[in-house]
């Protein structure tokens, strides 16, 4: 049986480099794509690929946010996470969230296909242009507790909100999309620049950009 694959990333490009490259092999399929978090989700759902390739950063709801959500109602899809950063941080996050992998782009072309055998595997995956003796030791501190991140001090429902916020959507639109009053949103706005110790939207953006949370 074929590895049946999803592909969600905001770039049309990539997906379409990613699925002629897939489709190349014999035992890989590619069923499904997207170009944002949601609607990922939702068609994932439906589809129940074996793998999923996330883009960290998509428009709506990024990727960490996306693989969270995945695992939680089909925990039987694998996820790999695709990004343009090689922080330590980020692939902590994508782990954190129950990524299998954590891919960079610029390696996408020549490592895919043993990414997605990995995460069909349940094996981890590891970009190799990240050094993972440094990576382990990151996850290891991370999970003793001795390295945190501002991020960990949010709920997923304020991440949520945060990367609406940053890309512009207003109160009114983000209650829309949430399902929650527009007032609510004001009260989650609030909570969550005072929980990053930030007082305006300049410094938001730049905070949500530099963690991934939305595309730059």
């Amino acid at each position: 049986m074929r590895i049946s694959i999803y592909l969600a990333d905001d770039h049309r490009v990539m997906r379409d480099g990613l699925r002629t490259l897939i489709e190349t092999r014999p035992d890989m399929r590619v069923v499904g794509e997207s170009g944002d978090g949601r609607t990922a989700i939702r068609e994932v759902r439906r589809l129940r690929p074996n793998v999923v390739l996330l883009d960290i950063a998509m428009p709506g709801l990024n990727g960490i946010e996306a693989a969270r959500e995945i695992r939680r109602s089909c925990p039987e899809v694998e996820v790999v996470i695709l990004s343009m950063h090689s922080t330590t941080e980020h692939v902590y996050r994508a782990l954190e969230a129950g990524a299998r992998g954590f891919l960079l782009k610029e390696c996408a072309g020549s490592e895919v296909i043993e990414a997605v055998r990995a995460a069909k595997a349940g094996r981890r995956y590891l970009s190799l242009k990240m050094p993972e003796r440094e990576v382990e030791a990151y996850l290891r501190r991370r999970e003793a507790g001795r390295t945190a991140s501002p991020l960990d001090r949010l709920s997923p429902r304020e991440r949520e909100i945060l990367q609406l916020v940053v890309e512009g959507a207003s109160s009114a639109a983000i209650a829309k999309i949430v399902f929650l009053s527009p007032k609510t949103v004001e009260t989650y706005r609030s909570r969550l620049m005072k929980k990053l110790g930030v007082s305006d939207l300049t410094e938001l953006i730049r905070y949500a950009v530099s963690n991934g949370l939305t595309p730059s």
